[in-house]
């Protein structure tokens, strides 16, 4: 049996955190870009993430330095 840290990793496409390979991933792990299904379907339906971040990121600033 193999440790869990002598698994392959990905980073998740939605939330950037690391994930490692799963049983159920065995034939489709090239194919494999989100950790769960939340992120899977949170990415599609944010349109791939565009714009999101950066919305967040300069609302409220005001414009003010």
């Amino acid at each position: 049996m193999r440790k869990k840290s002598d698994l392959p990793q990905k980073t998740c496409l939605h939330c950037g955190l690391p994930f490692t390979w799963r049983k159920k991933w065995e034939k489709v792990w090239d194919e494999v870009k989100y950790c769960s299904d939340r992120c899977r379907s949170e990415r599609k339906r944010h349109g791939a993430g565009q714009g999101t971040a950066e919305d967040g990121a300069h609302h409220g600033t005001g414009g003010k330095p």
